[in-house]
């Protein structure tokens, strides 16, 4: 039997905030940081904490999450006992099983997995957020205070707080008060949708009809007078789960001043990694507070901008203030200004992704693309000499084809595949 700590990462969000770049994967894999992966963070924080009995649940468009972890080798997870298990949701016999209908019903449908390690502590992680934090002071106060269950909670501005779990707590830390994603927020105190339960807490309180932690099993343990304590975590912390903040959280990494050191060789972040050469960086290249990772070959510009394994900037091309994933291609003369361009993309020669100060929103997607960022779908084909304007949408697998004469898309437009 076990007494330690099983830590499980909820990765199974649709996601769909994030428009075309969790379309074809979890967001939890959505590439971060040129090499890394999001779910790396909640991965090396947990291994760096000292927990090895992992547990990541999985459900939409789960295959690109399954091959980055795999046997979990790149963090030291590929071991006998404890290492990394894969749970997606199933159909089975006797408890009814489905989709995950929530963060909740996710740990639910996963309860006999639990008791067959028979935990002192369940760790709850979400697999979608860019932060450093040792969860061993986190689990020493839960077991210190005698709470039933401890939120990791931090401060953020109260303009943001709308989007997340709001709580209030008195002055030994007892959350008093929890709700979910209130219009109009009293309080900048939010949840960081990291918990830790004594196991037979948990077993007890999840319920069928308590689909959501946030929503529903949070909220009715603290009016109900059940022991939930908050601890407030200090560092950097960023749920990245709309095209903007992903953006910036991205580009903070290049500051001096804010984003998450990942030089810091005492606690690293691991993921999987491709053995390929060093970057290349030519005689006619420029590049300033820039991230260039392994396999690329620069030939132009690249200013503030982060570019994955294997990208390729033409002569003359510009890429600025933009974000460009694996094997991606610029070409000579092109330019990248406020762009996401997911992998295996083609940009000819000339096009210009991110043209002009109109920021008209999104024809199709006016809640998610607004900010003068246009996104470019992986494995899309962008044909030279193209101008596409901001906040546009070159959805996944768009061919030059599908663009036919057309070499203007203006700010707010959509190119979808001719299927």
């Amino acid at each position: 039997m076990s007494t330690g700590v099983l830590t499980l990462i909820l990765a199974g969000g649709e996601g769909e905030r994030l428009s075309i770049l969790s379309q074809v994967r979890a967001k939890p894999g959505v590439p971060f940081g040129g090499k890394y992966r999001i779910i790396d963070f909640a991965l090396s924080n947990a291994v760096n904490s000292g927990l090895t009995d992992v547990a990541v649940l999985t459900q939409y468009a789960p295959r690109s999450l399954m091959d980055h972890i795999g046997l979990g080798r790149p963090w030291d997870l590929d071991r006998t006992h404890g290492g990394v298990t894969l749970l997606q949701p199933y159909l089975g016999r006797g408890r009814a099983r489905d989709w995950y209908r929530g963060t909740a019903d996710a740990v639910l449908q996963n309860l006999d997995f639990i008791a067959g390690r028979d935990p002192e502590l369940v760790l709850v992680l979400a697999g979608d957020h860019v932060y450093k934090m040792d969860y061993r002071p986190f689990m020493d106060l839960h077991r210190s205070s005698g709470a039933e269950v401890t939120c990791a909670v931090r401060t953020i501005p109260l303009e943001e707080a709308h989007r997340f779990g709001i709580l209030e707590v008195d002055a030994d830390g007892r959350v008093t008060a929890f709700v979910e994603k209130p219009p109009n927020p009293t309080s900048n105190l939010v949840s960081m949708g990291v918990y830790v339960f004594s196991w037979p807490v948990l077993r007890e309180v999840l319920a069928p009809e308590r689909v959501d932690f946030g929503r529903d099993l949070l909220p009715s343990m603290v009016e109900s007078g059940r022991r939930v304590y908050a601890y407030e975590f200090g560092g950097y912390w960023r749920d990245v789960g709309t095209v903007e903040a992903y953006w910036r959280t991205s580009l903070d990494l290049l500051s001096d001043a804010r984003g998450i050191e990942l030089n810091d060789l005492g606690w690293l972040i691991y993921t999987r990694s491709e053995e390929r050469p060093p970057a290349r960086i030519g005689p006619t290249a420029s590049v300033q507070r820039s991230m260039v990772s392994h396999g690329c070959v620069i030939d132009g510009t690249v200013q503030h901008s982060i570019l994955s394994p294997g990208v390729r900037v033409g002569a003359g091309a510009q890429v600025r203030d933009s974000i460009v994933m694996f094997d991606t291609v610029v070409g000579d003369g092109a330019v990248l200004d406020r762009a996401i361009v997911d992998k295996d993309c083609r940009i000819g020669p000339g096009a210009v992704i991110g043209e002009g100060d109109e920021l008209r929103p999104n024809q199709d997607e006016p809640e998610r693309l607004y900010a003068g960022i246009s996104l470019v779908g992986k494995g899309a084909a962008i044909p030279a000499r193209t101008r596409i304007g901001r906040n546009c949408r070159i959805d996944p697998g768009v061919s030059e084809g599908d663009f036919g004469r057309r070499r203007l898309v203006r700010s707010g437009e959509t190119v979808s595949g001719a299927g």
